[in-house]
């Protein structure tokens, strides 16, 4: 006789509908806070602000937004125009600035990590000092440092001074503005970086160091086959959060030059920031502001890209 196969239950129409009922608040915040503003932004970018009238009694009225298309992405990169004469280079300080930052912080963050990972004497002080910039106001860091770089009584080139070195104008010259940022930057965020590997490091199993010594495998041999791949998404994500953190600095430069001189030391969101208030630069603001969700969106992506594709080598 053959078995009889048991009958699941019916759901009712509320069980069915309960994931999405409990999804539903966060969606409608995505959507409310996230899409809808982006799809206003894109679609505002494709407009010019109408030239404003006086009415009969003397008031100014704003006129109709006119339809221009991608003429607002084309005038940010004609040299030409009063924005597009500046925006290539402030968008070129933005990449090197952003690249500069990430490809010196995270190989320092996992030095600091590899340092404490370790019982040495202290090691509570040395993880306070590794991390503690990462605990300053972004603007206090920036005014510590506008000291430290002050081109006569900065203390950095008072140091240099007592060696005979004659130290440069490291905010007001404008080869050395951007390198300056780079520097405050690095500063800032090694520490916090680093928390993110001293917790991957932990997770890393002794056994498989135990085992490799056993080989014969020297420390560096451990580091560069062991290490660095088993922290390879820990890297992914740190690239991802590092890219996208630099893209939105801003408040750093109000104590820096406000990106003087000659926009070497602006960055785009700062320089977003410079042209939202003028009615005129609305659609241009629009369209910078896409340009750099857009920067953003590759990035993620692209590390998405990568990540899947190591899931897939595993």
């Amino acid at each position: 006789m053959a078995a009889v196969q048991p009958v699941a239950p019916r759901r009712t129409i509320l069980q069915q509908l309960t994931p999405y009922l409990l999804i539903a608040p966060s969606l409608l915040l995505i959507f409310t806070f996230t899409i809808w503003p982006s799809i206003q932004t894109i679609n505002e970018s494709l407009y010019e602000p109408g030239r404003s009238t006086r009415n009969a009694e003397g008031l100014r009225v704003p006129g109709e937004p006119e339809y221009v298309g991608l003429q607002n992405y084309e005038d940010l990169f004609d040299e030409s125009h009063y924005l597009g004469g500046r925006f290539p280079q402030i968008l070129i300080n933005t990449l090197i600035f952003t690249v500069g930052t990430v490809i010196v912080s995270l190989p320092l963050a996992l030095t600091f990590a590899l340092l404490i990972n370790r019982q040495i004497r202290g090691l509570g002080l040395w993880r306070f000092g590794f991390f503690y910039p990462a605990l300053l106001p972004l603007i206090g860091a920036a005014n510590i440092w506008a000291f430290l770089f002050a081109n006569t009584t900065g203390l950095v080139n008072t140091v240099l001074g007592t060696f005979g070195v004659n130290g440069p104008d490291w905010i007001g010259a404008p080869d050395m503005v951007l390198l300056s940022l780079i520097i405050i930057n690095i500063w800032k965020q090694a520490g916090f970086y680093m928390i993110f590997y001293l917790a991957g490091l932990q997770g890393v199993p002794r056994d498989i160091y135990e085992a490799a010594e056993l080989d014969g495998a020297g420390y560096f041999q451990q580091l560069f086959y062991i290490t660095v791949p088993l922290l390879r998404r820990t890297t992914l994500f740190l690239i991802v959060i590092a890219f996208t953190y630099n893209f939105q600095t801003v408040e750093q430069l109000q104590a820096l030059g406000q990106g003087l001189p000659a926009d070497r030391g602006n960055l785009l969101l700062y320089f977003i920031f410079q042209n939202i208030a003028s009615d005129r630069n609305t659609g241009y603001v629009n369209a910078m502001t896409v340009i750099l969700v857009g920067l953003l969106l590759i990035f993620t992506v692209s590390n998405f890209i990568f990540f899947e594709r190591g899931r897939e080598d595993e």
